[in-house]
């Protein structure tokens, strides 16, 4: 039977071993994103910032070609009413 100084040393000697458990984890950890972060720095993407400016930059480009389409049927309506006359 394991006396408390076994016992004691034991559980010391586990606690050791979470430890090492967890910073070795933790050095995981950041070698992946390391990894991760140098993958898509080498592929060509854009951030958020530039996809929202681009995004709204469309936005604007669509609103005005509507607009420009309800000008050009105006003025096709008015053109064919000139030419009945």
């Amino acid at each position: 039977m394991r006396s408390t100084r076994d016992n004691l040393k034991f559980m010391d000697d586990l606690a050791k071993m979470a430890g090492g458990a967890v910073q070795s984890l933790g050095g995981m950890r950041e070698h992946i994103k390391s990894i991760v972060n140098s993958f898509l720095g080498e592929m060509d993407l854009v951030t958020r910032d530039e996809f929202e400016r681009v995004e709204a930059l469309a936005q604007k480009a669509r609103e005005r070609q509507v607009e420009l389409e309800k000008r050009l049927v105006a003025l096709e309506k008015k053109l064919k009413g000139k030419s009945k006359k």
